[in-house]
C-alpha cells in the first residue's frame, strides 16, 4: 500500500501519532487510505447535493475494505460567473482543482481515489488529476438537474439566459421574466440540458472512469445515492486489481470520447477539455481529427439548446450505453477498452437497450449523418475555430454579412440589446482568448442576446473566447490563434466581409492576402488587462484554445 509510507514502522510514529488525532483506530490503518475528493459548496446548484453523494461513497469503500477520507476541491458555476468579471475565473479553475487534487492525494500517500465532481471545469480539473496521480481511481457526478416548466413546457437554463434577451426585446414583459427565472431551474443538480457539465460526466462514462448512470441519473433521484455507494465498492475492486486511470485513458478511449462527443452532440467546450485531459494521461490527441470523426459519426441526440429533450429524457431512454450500443451498430467504438468496471466498454453495453427513439435516434434514422461538432478553419482561424453545428439552424449553415467588431463581451452585449446588430451581421468578439481575457470567457449572454432578441437565424458569431454548452445558433468558437498573440482575428475591421460556411468547415474574411498583411505591420500586442495575482500567471503560461489552453512554463 501507498499508505504505508506514512502508517508503518518505528519511523512513521509520529504519522501514526498524526492519524491517532484524526481519530483513526489501529485497524482502521491497517487498511487502503482512499481519498474521497469532495466538491460540494452551497454556491454551485451542481453541488449542493454533493455532500449526500461523498456520506454514500464513504459508505461504499468501508463496506468494501477501505478508509475513507475526505478532502475538498473547488468550483465555479459558470451560471452565476457569466457576463461579468468573474467569468476570467471559470476556465482558470480547472488548473487549479488539477494541481490542488494532485497536492493532496501525493502530499498524503492515499492508495485509491473517488472523484465527485459536477459542473463544468471541476470534472476535466479532477480527471486531469486522476491521470497525473495515477492511482485507481472511480469519478461519480453530482448528477443533473430536472427540468424546468414553464407555462407547461419544459425548459432550461438556456432559454432563462434568451428570454432575458425578449425582454430587452419587448416581447414579454417583467412579471414574464420574472416568471421564468422562478420556474427554469427547479432542483439541485448540474443545468438540464446537454451543457458542459452534463457534456462531461457523460464523456466521463464513456471514457470509462465513472460507471453506469454517471452522466443521466438525476441529483435528486435515490438511484443516484445507491450509484455512490457502488463507486465506493468499485474503487475497491479496483484497487485489489491494480487497475490505474492511465489504463483506462488511453488513446482508444478518447478516441470513442470524441465519437460519442459527436454522436450527443455535446458542448464545444469539450473541443478545450478533451486535449487537455489526454494531455495529462500522455495521450496527445490534435484537433485536426475532430472533422474525420465526426464525418463518420452520425448525431444521434437532440438535447437542449440543440432540441426539446433534457438529461432526465435521455436517462429514461436508456442513458449513455444505450447511445455507445446504437454507435456500435457501426462499429464507430473501440470496445476492448477497459473500464472503472473491471469489464471492457463492450461488456459493459451488450445489455444495453434503446428505450426512445425520438430521444436516442436509432444509427439508420439519425438526427444529422454526421457529428454533432465542426471544427472550422480558413484566414480568421489558420488553426481551429469550433461550432456546435448540431444547435445551428438550417438557414445559418451558410452565411455571409459584415463584421461588427468588438474588443470586449461587455461592448457587444451593450450593442446587442442597444438594437444595433442588423440581420446579416456577424459579431466578432475578440481579445477574450485564453491568454487575451485572460481566462476565455463563455459568450452565452451574447449568443443568448441574439437569440432573445429575434436574430439567432440572420446574425452569426464568432470569437476567440469560448461558449456554454447552453448556446446556439452560429456561434464560433476557440477562434486560433487569438488576437492577444496576433492571430487574424486581431485584423479583422468593421464592415469587413465574413463567410461562414459550416458544411465546408471553413470560417474566412473576405479580404486579400496583401491587405492583411498590410494591417499587421500596424498591429501592435496590447498590454495584459491584468497584472497581480492568479490570472496574471494563468496569461504567462497559457497556450491557445486549439491546443486545450494547457498551461506551459516557457524558457
Amino acid at each position: 500500500m501507498l499508505s504505508d509510507n506514512v502508517k508503518k514502522g518505528e519511523a512513521r510514529a509520529p504519522h501514526r501519532s498524526l492519524f491517532n488525532a484524526l481519530g483513526f483506530t489501529r485497524e482502521e490503518m491497517e487498511k487502503p487510505m482512499v481519498a474521497i475528493v469532495s466538491s460540494y459548496n452551497e454556491i454551485v446548484p451542481g453541488h449542493m447535493n454533493i455532500d449526500k453523494i461523498v456520506e454514500a461513497v464513504k459508505l461504499g469503500v468501508a463496506e468494501a475494505g477501505g478508509m475513507p477520507v475526505v478532502f475538498p476541491a473547488i468550483a465555479v458555476c459558470d451560471g452565476i460567473a457569466m457576463g461579468h468579471v468573474g467569468m476570467k475565473y471559470s476556465l482558470v479553475t480547472r488548473d487549479l482543482i488539477a494541481d490542488s487534487t494532485e497536492c493532496m492525494a501525493i502530499a498524503h500517500q492515499f492508495d485509491a481515489m473517488v472523484c465527485v465532481p459536477n459542473c463544468d471545469k471541476n470534472v476535466p480539473g479532477l480527471l486531469m488529476a486522476a491521470a497525473r496521480v495515477n492511482i485507481p481511481t472511480v469519478f461519480v457526478s453530482g448528477g443533473p438537474m430536472l427540468a424546468g416548466h414553464v407555462h407547461g413546457k419544459k425548459t432550461s437554463l438556456s432559454s432563462m439566459f434568451e428570454a432575458v434577451g425578449e425582454k430587452a426585446a419587448g416581447k414579454i414583459d417583467e412579471a414574464e421574466l420574472n416568471y421564468f427565472d422562478e420556474h427554469t431551474c427547479p432542483t439541485c443538480g448540474s443545468c438540464s440540458g446537454m451543457y458542459t457539465a452534463n457534456s462531461m460526466n457523460c464523456l466521463t462514462e464513456v471514457i470509462g472512469m465513472g460507471l453506469r448512470g454517471n452522466g443521466t441519473v438525476p441529483a435528486v433521484y435515490s438511484e443516484r445515492i445507491r450509484l455512490a455507494k457502488h463507486a465506493g465498492n468499485a474503487v475497491m475492486e479496483l484497487y485489489r486489481k491494480n487497475i490505474r486511470p492511465r489504463d483506462i485513458m488511453t488513446k482508444e478511449a478518447f478516441m470513442n470520447a470524441l465519437t460519442m462527443d459527436m454522436a450527443l452532440g455535446c458542448s464545444t467546450n469539450t473541443m478545450l477539455h478533451l486535449p487537455a485531459i489526454a494531455h495529462e494521461a500522455g495521450v496527445e490527441i490534435n484537433m485536426e481529427i475532430a472533422n474525420e470523426v465526426s464525418d463518420r459519426t452520425p448525431n444521434l441526440c437532440h438535447l437542449a439548446p440543440a432540441g426539446r429533450t433534457y438529461m432526465e429524457d435521455l436517462n429514461e431512454a436508456g442513458g449513455i450505453y444505450a447511445v455507445m450500443k446504437e454507435i456500435s451498430k457501426k462499429g464507430l467504438l473501440n470496445l476492448d477498452c477497459m473500464t472503472v468496471t473491471g469489464k471492457t466498454v463492450g461488456e459493459n453495453i451488450k445489455d444495453a437497450v434503446n428505450l426512445d427513439n425520438e430521444v436516442i435516434r436509432p444509427i439508420d434514422n439519425p438526427f444529422m449523418p454526421n457529428g454533432g461538432i465542426a471544427v472550422l478553419k480558413g484566414n480568421i482561424a489558420p488553426d481551429t475555430g469550433v461550432v456546435k453545428r448540431s444547435a445551428v439552424l438550417p438557414e445559418m449553415m451558410t452565411h455571409e454579412g459584415p463584421a461588427r467588431v468588438f474588443d470586449c463581451e461587455e461592448d457587444a452585449i451593450e450593442a446587442i440589446y442597444g438594437g444595433k446588430i442588423k440581420p446579416g451581421d456577424v459579431v466578432v468578439i475578440r481579445y477574450e482568448g485564453p491568454k487575451g481575457g485572460p481566462g476565455m470567457r463563455e459568450m452565452l449572454n451574447p449568443t443568448s442576446a441574439i437569440a432573445g432578441m429575434g436574430l439567432g437565424d440572420s446574425v452569426a458569431l464568432i470569437t476567440d473566447g469560448r461558449f456554454s454548452g447552453a448556446s446556439r445558433g452560429a456561434s464560433i468558437g476557440h477562434v486560433s490563434p487569438e488576437a492577444a498573440v496576433g492571430g487574424p482575428i486581431a485584423l479583422i475591421e468593421e464592415g469587413d466581409i465574413i463567410s461562414v460556411d459550416i458544411p465546408n468547415n471553413s470560417l474566412n474574411v473576405k479580404v486579400s492576402d496583401e491587405v492583411l498583411k498590410e494591417r499587421r505591420k500596424n498591429w501592435k500586442p496590447r498590454k495584459p488587462k491584468v497584472t497581480t495575482g492568479y490570472l496574471s500567471r494563468y496569461e504567462k503560461m497559457v497556450t491557445s484554445g486549439n491546443r486545450g489552453a494547457v498551461l506551459e512554463i516557457r524558457e
